[in-house]
């Protein structure tokens, strides 16, 4: 049995791909991670993620929106979308957004520009925010070739970059009091 409340892992590939059981040693992980996943599939099995009742969610989804050449603001209205369902239906669970990962240099625009929007946004539904881009990233925005064959995909050793800063990133987390009760947006329809 676990020693930490459960964390469910939310997002596509790159989350999936984890060993996350063996990384976070006396964590009971829910991997919702599904290859190909985009921001619009992770908002149709929210449900999923929520019937778990983890304790601590971790999102990191967005980059194949752009493979499907979705623009900014929609990636960026899917992950709000999803961090306001998450709290609203999770009202005590403490949530981690992590940026959008560098990939091929063309990209970099487009996921600063996401990542910019989602730092900003995050604290108004009470989540915490891991930019991995300084871990991962070339100065140019590619994501640094010693973590990945393909430019998109991480490696042993970018997986190892990324559980460096997750660790104490979930570890901040857990130290911070869970929200007391849902937020209630207004409907600006």
């Amino acid at each position: 049995m676990s020693d930490l409340a459960p964390t469910a892992l939310v997002g596509d590939s790159l989350v999936q791909g984890g060993d996350w059981q063996a990384w976070l040693p006396g964590e009971t992980i829910y991997n919702f991670g599904v290859g190909g996943d985009t921001t619009d599939d992770v908002i149709a099995r929210l449900g999923d993620v929520i019937n778990s009742e983890p304790a601590i969610v971790a999102v990191l989804i967005g980059t194949n929106d752009l493979a499907w050449r979705r623009s900014v603001e929609h990636v960026v209205r899917n992950v709000e979308t999803i961090l306001v369902t998450l709290r609203r239906e999770l009202p005590e669970a403490r949530i981690l957004q992590q940026s959008v990962l560098p990939r091929g240099h063309e990209f970099a625009e487009q996921i600063r520009d996401i990542n910019r929007h989602l730092w900003q946004f995050s604290p108004t539904v009470h989540a915490q925010w891991l930019d991995l881009w300084p871990a991962l990233a070339l100065d140019d925005g590619e994501l640094n070739p010693v973590f990945s064959e393909d430019r998109l995909h991480l490696n042993q050793d970018g997986y190892r970059a990324w559980v460096g800063e997750l660790i104490p990133a979930l570890e901040r987390l857990r130290q911070q009091p869970p929200t007391s009760r849902a937020i209630t947006l207004p409907d600006l329809g």
